[in-house]
C-alpha cells in the first residue's frame, strides 16, 4: 500500500488529482488497475490514504519530541525544522495535502481536520510557551502567529527545491529568524 500511495502521490502532484486517475497511479506503480484495486476502492480512498499516513509522519512521535527537548531549547524553532525536513522529504504528499484536501468526502475530511486541528494545537502551545508570561497576548493572536507560520512553512512548495542551494535547515533557520525578529517587534495587545 505504501508503494501505491507514493505513486499516487507523485501522480497526484504531477498531474492532479482532479485530472488523475487510478490507470495513471497503477501505471506509476506499474501495477494493473485490478491489482491496485484489490488493496483501494476508489481513487478517492488511495487520495485520502496519502493524506492520512502523511498527517501521521506530522504528529508521529511529536509530542514526545517535544516534550524531550532539553528547557532551553526552543520548541517552535524544532516544530519548524522538523516541518521543512518533512516537507523536503515528502514533498508530493504535502503538495496533495495543500492543493486536493478539498476533493475528499466530508467523512474523509473530517478525519484529516482532526489531525490537522492536532497539529495546530502542539504549535499554539510551542507558541504560548515561547511567548512565556505575556498576559497581553490575545489567544487569537496567538492562532494567528500560529496560522503565519503555516504559510511561511506550507507556501515554499511554490519556490523551493530540497536538492537545491538551501538545504532544509538553512531554510528552516531563516523561517525561525523571519517569525522570532517578528514577534520580538510585535505590540502585542497594543493593537485595537
Amino acid at each position: 500500500m505504501e508503494k501505491i500511495g507514493k505513486a499516487a502521490a507523485r501522480v497526484f502532484d504531477k498531474i492532479g488529482y482532479l485530472q488523475a486517475n487510478v490507470n495513471d497511479v497503477a501505471d506509476a506503480v506499474r501495477m494493473s488497475k485490478g491489482g491496485i484495486y484489490h488493496y483501494f476502492t476508489s481513487k478517492e480512498e488511495i487520495l485520502y490514504f496519502v493524506l492520512d499516513r502523511y498527517m501521521d509522519r506530522v504528529l508521529d512521535n511529536l509530542e514526545t519530541s517535544l516534550r524531550a527537548l532539553p528547557p532551553e531549547a526552543s520548541k517552535l524553532e524544532f516544530i519548524i525544522q522538523r516541518h521543512i525536513r518533512l516537507y523536503a522529504g515528502h514533498k508530493e504528499e504535502s503538495k496533495t495535502l495543500l492543493h486536493d484536501y478539498n476533493c475528499l468526502s466530508k467523512k474523509y475530511r473530517q478525519k484529516i481536520a482532526e489531525k490537522e486541528r492536532r497539529y495546530l494545537d502542539l504549535v499554539v502551545e510551542a507558541l504560548s510557551e515561547y511567548l512565556g508570561e505575556n498576559k497581553r497576548v490575545k489567544a487569537e493572536e496567538i492562532k494567528a502567529l500560529a496560522f503565519l507560520l503555516f504559510g511561511m512553512c506550507n507556501w515554499c512548495y511554490q519556490w523551493y527545491d530540497p536538492k537545491g542551494a538551501i538545504d532544509s535547515d538553512t531554510l528552516s533557520r531563516i523561517i525561525w529568524t523571519v517569525l522570532d525578529s517578528g514577534i520580538s517587534t510585535y505590540p502585542f495587545g497594543g493593537m485595537a
